[in-house]
């Protein structure tokens, strides 16, 4: 499946990497951003394995403690609607 961002997950990801880059330097931001393109490729590739909470499925991330949400728009196309640390609340980002 096609992998679409929201654009606010731009931003999202943004500031994420802006943090890990602050805090550990340009390779942890690297790190991030290629651990959450993985991952985000793997929810294309397989959407229906990851769990489902009314109209969106999660996707935890493994060595940040991150998450995305995303629906299934289509056969073809998923859309990533926000990306959040995991002590973020939970409505953070639903409006979208």
């Amino acid at each position: 499946m096609r992998v679409r961002l929201d654009s606010k997950v731009y931003l999202d990801l943004l500031e994420i990497m802006e943090h890990y880059e602050d805090e550990g330097g340009p390779e942890v931001a690297a790190a991030f951003y290629e651990e959450f393109r993985q991952y985000a490729k793997t929810a294309g590739e397989r959407p229906y394995s990851f769990p489902g909470y009314e109209e969106y499925r999660r996707v935890n991330m493994g060595k940040f403690p991150h998450h995305f949400l995303f629906e299934i728009v289509n056969e073809t196309t998923i859309r990533i609607t926000v990306l959040r640390h995991d002590r973020r609340h939970p409505d953070f980002g639903l409006g979208r």
